[in-house]
């Protein structure tokens, strides 16, 4: 397909397409002559891809240029070449080690980690976001009083388990390893809003059916 056809199937145009082109976001077409360029269903894919993570995750240009190396990098396997990507957007601040709250939260953590059996996630500590994340997090609630340890995220943590064989059962639907990993990539840009928004909704059922609306 022709740069207009690409533009209009994808709903992006052409002069953001350009854009992209010369940001490296998105492969050279085949070229037809000297000015004119063939471009494939996977350039569509990839567009639209390119698109959620810049107009609906807001992810600066730079940023996705990271996701999509690390997505077409098929010198990794493919559990590296899936945290790598996912590594790669927003976090939170690294932990503060010397805080006496935040090595509380890792001692909690770590406990959690080695109940549920994770030796996996266990080894991957040092370098996951989402372990950081976590002890971020706990650390703050118990900052502020709040108890949030091994015992009471458990039952939390064996929800989510459940919920990412889900994600990876809809991943492995997916024919080539790029094609995976951008899906997962696009799981925590769309899906994970999409969750939380779930989260609040089953609480506000649940308020009801046990309070009433008054």
């Amino acid at each position: 397909m022709r740069l207009a056809e690409l533009s209009e199937r994808s709903g992006v145009s052409t002069a953001t397409i350009k854009y992209y082109l010369r940001e490296g976001l998105l492969a050279p077409g085949r070229q037809v002559n000297a000015t004119t360029a063939d471009y494939d269903e996977e350039h569509l894919r990839r567009l639209r891809l390119v698109r959620a993570l810049i107009q609906v995750g807001r992810l600066p240009v730079a940023t996705v240029r990271e996701v999509l190396g690390h997505v077409d990098d098929e010198s990794l396997g493919r559990t590296i070449r899936m945290g790598a990507a996912l590594w790669a957007l927003p976090q939170m601040p690294e932990p503060d080690t010397e805080d006496a709250y935040v090595r509380a939260a890792r001692d909690e953590v770590d406990q959690l980690l080695d109940t549920l059996g994770w030796s996996n996630a266990k080894a991957l500590v040092t370098i996951s976001p989402a372990y950081r994340s976590l002890v971020v997090a706990v650390a703050a609630f118990r900052r502020l009083g709040h108890d949030w340890g091994a015992e009471r995220m458990e039952p939390y943590a064996r929800l989510m388990h459940r919920a990412a064989v889900l994600d990876l059962d809809f991943v492995e639907t997916y024919p080539s390893e790029a094609e995976r990993v951008e899906i997962a990539v696009l799981g925590a840009v769309l899906a994970e809003p999409m969750l939380l928004a779930l989260r609040r909704l089953a609480q506000e059922e649940e308020s009801a059916r046990r309070y009433g609306f008054e």
